[in-house]
Formats: C-alpha cells, sequence, structure tokens
C-alpha cells in the first residue's frame, strides 16, 4: 500500500515549467521548503517530475506516490531543528533519531500529561474496541491536535519530519511505563478485520508510520523490540525511532521490552494515508 501526496495543480505546473528551464532539482526543493513544504514531500513531488521527465512519461498532475517519507541524508530539516540520523534500515524502512525533542520540551511534555493517564489499551482486532490487556503495564494518554503552543510546534515537527502533513497524523499519545511494565509484540497498523477499524480505514486511510519518542532516561529494561529485524532500539531522552509499514508490512512487529529499573515515558505520532479524521 502506496501512500498519496496531492498538491495543487499549481505547485505542478511550477516544477514542470522551472525543470524545463534547467533548474536544478535540488534548488525547487529548497524553494519549497522555504514556502513551508515538508522536506520529504518537496522531494516526492520534485523527484516524481524529474522521473516522468526522464521517462517519458506524462507528468503529475495533482498526485504523487509517496515510498519512504524520511528525508534521505545524514540530517533531516524541519521549520524548526535539524535531527541527526543516527542509524538506517530497510524492509521495512527503519531509523533512529537524535536531538528530536530538547530536554525542556520532554520535561514539558511529562508535566502535561501525568495528571491525565489513564491505563493503557490494545486495540481487539477482532472488535475494534479498546480493551485493557493484561500484556501492556502502561498508563496512558492523547492530546488532541493543536491543543496547547508546544502541542502545536510538535505536531508540525513531527510532520515534517516524517514526510506527510500535519493533517495526517493522530494526535499525539503520551505512554508511562512504571518498573516492570512493557507490551507484547504488536503492529501499529490497523488490521480491517472489524467494523469499527474499516470505518476508521475508510475515514482516514490506513496507518502507515510510527515515530515513538524517548522523553526520559531509562535506568534499565525498555528497549523499543523488533523481534523479526533483530534489532533493539535503547531509549535516549529526546532521540526516537521512526518505522514505516506500507502494505501492512508484518516485519514492523515491534514490542516495549520491560523496565528493569526506574521508569519510562514515550511520546508516540502515528501518521495516516489521508488526513486523520477522528469520530
Amino acid at each position: 500500500m502506496t501512500a498519496q501526496l496531492r498538491f495543487a495543480p499549481a505547485l505542478g505546473e511550477w516544477v514542470a515549467q522551472h525543470l524545463a528551464q534547467g533548474q536544478p532539482p535540488a534548488a525547487l526543493v529548497d524553494a519549497m521548503r522555504e514556502r513551508q513544504v515538508a522536506p520529504a514531500a518537496a522531494q516526492a513531488i520534485v523527484g516524481a517530475f524529474v522521473r516522468a521527465r526522464e521517462r517519458g512519461l506524462p507528468l503529475p498532475v495533482d498526485t504523487v506516490a509517496l515510498g519512504t517519507r524520511l528525508a534521505e541524508g545524514p540530517v533531516v530539516e524541519t521549520n524548526d531543528r535539524r535531527i541527526r540520523v543516527a542509524m538506517r534500515a530497510d524492509a521495512p524502512v527503519l531509523a533512529v533519531l537524535q536531538d528530536v525533542l530538547d530536554a525542556t520540551e520532554c520535561d514539558e511534555l511529562i508535566a502535561l500529561a501525568r495528571p491525565r493517564l489513564t491505563p493503557s489499551t490494545l486495540v481487539d482486532p477482532m472488535t475494534g474496541r479498546d480493551v485493557a490487556s493484561g500484556l501492556r503495564g502502561s498508563l496512558g494518554m492523547f492530546f488532541r491536535p493543536a491543543e496547547t503552543p508546544l502541542i502545536a510546534r510538535l505536531d508540525r515537527r513531527l510532520a515534517e519530519l516524517m514526510g506527510l502533513p500535519v493533517s495526517h497524523g493522530e494526535g499525539l499519545q503520551l505512554l508511562h511505563y512504571p518498573a516492570g511494565a512493557g507490551s507484547a509484540p504488536h503492529f501499529d497498523f490497523l488490521q480491517p478485520s472489524n467494523e469499527a477499524n474499516r470505518a476508521s480505514i475508510a475515514r482516514s486511510g490506513q496507518r502507515i508510520s510510527t515515530l515513538v519518542c524517548y522523553l526520559n532516561e531509562v535506568a534499565a529494561g525498555g528497549e523499543t523490540d523488533f523481534p523479526q529485524r533483530g534489532w533493539q532500539v535503547t531509549p535516549q531522552r529526546g532521540q526516537a525511532v521512526y518505522f514505516e509499514y506500507d502494505g501492512l508490512d508484518e516485519r514492523s512487529l515491534h514490542a516495549s521490552r520491560p523496565v528493569l529499573a526506574g521508569e519510562k515515558w514515550v511520546a508516540t505520532k502515528w501518521m495516516r494515508e489521508r488526513p486523520f479524521v477522528s469520530l
């Protein structure tokens, strides 16, 4: 399943005109970023026009397909931060990112979330309902999109990092894992095995990528485990792990290993194929 990115036909005409005039593709990407287009989206649009010209195919009109949405290179630029890429992997796309959040932002998120925490739930794949699960010992809550100036700033930054419009993001989720807590292996994409999930997919499209941001240093344990890839990501404050699962890629199976000492706080952003519409 490939996500589709829509853009104004006038933007496509602008890209086509400047490429025909010999403008370097990188210069067009930079110009679009200056106009607040997410870096990965700008690269996807310009890249689609370049490939069409090279292959003698019709130029895109108002839609391009998105493959990997995380920008290439050792640094991803957003409107307010330079985020370093510590590690990348393919099949599925996975990256460890540094400097996603600063210490103050981490502390502020924890303080905002703490009084609103409730026992975490999992989506029952048979019914689509949120149910309490003994496999997950965490507490959690959701922020509404742009609920506060801090959340609005982070919604924009994380969307740019993930290469999709802010509107495609679900509300930021905060999770707290006390000592001994973890989560069983699970997928983040919605399994279309029940009416509730099918309705959500019909409204907003499938989930296609996840960003898990670590908000504190964990004394021991709490790694994000990808058992089918053999990867374990150690939580470090301000760092994040990003992964994609187009086509319901089951290699994106992941879990939170139990916290052995201390506690673990994370903020999670999920992206959809289309603008997110909640009930």
